[in-house]
């Protein structure tokens, strides 16, 4: 038996790779989006009821906090997306070596984040 396994372990002190942050937080954007469709079927629903919630759906979508959760929606599709075409392209058998995977996260997060600004200024 070894005796230097560790007894407690702290996953805060593990340090993980680029490649598992970026696979990660592409789950955690498909639950976001999966939340974020139910928002967003609500607001299609509001809409399409009557004009005066139609009416009610536009001051909402004025509110700051209305636009941070579309920013939030949009941030999780815009990032999901861009992951997803990475794992599409490593599917392909592109980018398949360590040092591959690792340059494609980096740039599936830099795309991600300059999608996630536009949103952002596109919602503002």
């Amino acid at each position: 038996m070894k005796t230097n396994r560790p007894v407690n372990l702290d996953i805060s002190t593990i340090k993980l790779p680029v490649t598992a942050y970026v696979s990660i937080l592409h789950r955690v954007s498909g639950v976001v989006l999966l939340a974020g469709v139910l928002v967003l079927l609500y607001m299609l629903d509001m809409s399409l009821t009557s004009e005066e919630s139609f009416g009610e759906l536009k001051e909402l979508l004025a509110s700051p906090l209305a636009k941070i959760v579309l920013w939030g929606v949009l941030s999780a599709l815009a990032y999901h997306f861009v992951a997803g075409v990475r794992h599409l392209i490593m599917d392909a058998g592109v980018g398949e070596s360590l040092e591959g995977g690792k340059r494609g996260a980096k740039v599936a997060l830099v795309l991600a984040i300059v999608l996630i600004i536009a949103a952002g200024v596109w919602v503002w």
